[in-house]
């Protein structure tokens, strides 16, 4: 078992009981799944940039991401229906939270400038999208093999029902809310 999952069920199950006056453990929030997000725009002219971004989404996620069609024809983005967009990855279980630790501790620190997660990111369903501007900031990605610089959504889904109890659940696992 990872070591947030385990930090989750020994203290931030009580803490969230206590605080929002649930009667049953299986009543508190918690994560459901991290969905990682890569668009590549220049993959329509050059096959070799989405490879680039999907070895690079596999090392930061650590399983096979699905590569991304276009489901329809945007002719202001010289895009065609089912030409290739991005790639993307759904966590779940033992990864999400391997990976919720190495975002939180590792990843996010050493962004440049780092002030803090804007808190005004909530879709009013209880889940939370972020976007990162450099994928340069994990570990697992070695800067001098990286052809180019890209960004990447995250989204954070939880069964939690309102943003007030989501957000309560991310500041739980010392996600840098800023102020």
């Amino acid at each position: 078992m990872s070591r947030l999952r385990e930090f989750f069920n020994s203290d931030i199950r009580p803490s969230m009981m206590s605080t929002f006056g649930y009667e049953n453990p299986m009543q508190v929030p918690k994560l459901d799944k991290i969905v990682l997000n890569m668009g590549v725009g220049e993959a329509s002219v050059d096959r070799k940039k989405i490879d680039s971004a999907y070895e690079e989404m596999m090392l930061i996620a650590g399983q096979k991401p699905v590569i991304t069609r276009a489901r329809k024809s945007i002719a202001g983005f010289k895009i065609r229906d089912d030409m290739i967009v991005g790639c993307k990855v759904t966590l779940r279980g033992e990864r999400m939270y391997e990976f919720m630790d190495r975002l939180v501790n590792i990843a996010l620190p050493r962004v440049r400038d780092f002030r803090g997660i804007s808190p005004r990111s909530f879709d009013g369903r209880g889940n939370f999208a972020l976007g990162i501007k450099e994928q340069i900031i994990f570990p697992e990605i070695n800067y001098d093999r990286v052809d180019r610089i890209r960004g990447m959504d995250v989204v954070i889904c939880t069964t939690a029902d309102t943003d007030e109890e989501a957000k309560a659940l991310l500041t739980e696992f010392n996600v840098p809310f800023a102020n």
